[in-house]
């Protein structure tokens, strides 16, 4: 696992930024895999720049996003299906037909779970999947006690994510679905990378908990210790309350220039 401490939101964006850039630039069909949520703005923002002003294609890429509230239809404001086009594909050149999210409308959730998990690995998996962790510690909608080998799945969310994600349906709690269908804990594994982005002081204790906790189903980001490619992006406020800070910032400020993130 490798921490990358940034002293801005904005610098932390361009982390991510330059990684997908090298990837969608040295890849002939790349697969990306998108999260929702306020943390990956930042991240979007910069690909659609960079995508206007310079010419960044996403022509031969595809996308998975992590998941998708059940019962919500697709022309839905929330509907992560239409946050994703809203907030990012639409300002770039992927056609909307490789843009790909779980069909929370579905008549056989179970079904259409299954049927997603094969079509990401009939995609050859995912090359760099952006997370976010919750402040729970969930990571895409996998609450406390999720398995780490679990699939693409409806979940129950808490109420303290639905708190947390009351702010846009109007502040109204009762608005926002109980239930999701996610990608699961062992459907993420698989990606290639994992890139995770925390922003703020109220992501700090997650991120102390997910880097340097112990691993636990309690606290389903700390998963992440046990991926071979994981990179942790964060703001300094982010990083305040981890014990090792100084040393992932000698480690970042001084690894070898072939290496990458």
């Amino acid at each position: 696992m490798e921490i990358v401490i940034q002293e801005s939101v904005a610098k932390a964006a361009d982390v991510v930024a330059d990684a997908i850039e090298t990837l969608v630039t040295g890849n002939s069909a790349p697969v990306l895999g998108l999260a929702t949520g306020s943390s990956p703005l930042p991240i979007y923002k910069e690909l659609a720049r960079r995508h206007a002003e310079n010419g960044l294609s996403f022509a031969n890429a595809r996308a998975f996003l992590l998941d998708e509230y059940v019962g919500l239809p697709f022309d839905h404001p929330e509907s992560y299906r239409r946050v994703i086009r809203t907030e990012f594909t639409s300002h770039i050149d992927i056609p909307d037909d490789a843009v790909f999210s779980p069909d929370g409308a579905a008549q056989d959730v179970s079904a259409s779970a299954k049927a997603y998990d094969e079509s990401i690995a009939a995609a050859g998996g995912v090359d760099l999947q952006i997370l976010g962790v919750g402040t729970n510690g969930h990571l895409a909608f996998n609450e406390s006690g999720s398995s780490f080998g679990s699939r693409t799945r409806i979940k129950t969310l808490t109420e303290q994510t639905r708190n947390d994600n009351a702010r846009f349906f109007e502040g109204v709690v009762d608005d926002v679905p109980l239930h999701v269908l996610t990608q699961g804990l062992g459907t993420i594994l698989e990606a290639k990378h994992l890139v995770l982005i925390a922003t703020g002081l109220n992501k700090a204790a997650a991120v102390a908990a997910l880097a340097e906790g112990p691993v636990s189903a309690f606290f389903p980001a700390s998963i992440l210790q046990m991926h071979p490619h994981v990179t942790i992006v964060v703001d300094e406020a982010a990083a305040s309350q981890l014990t090792l800070s100084d040393y992932y910032r000698l480690s970042y400020d001084n690894k070898p220039s072939w290496q990458g993130l």
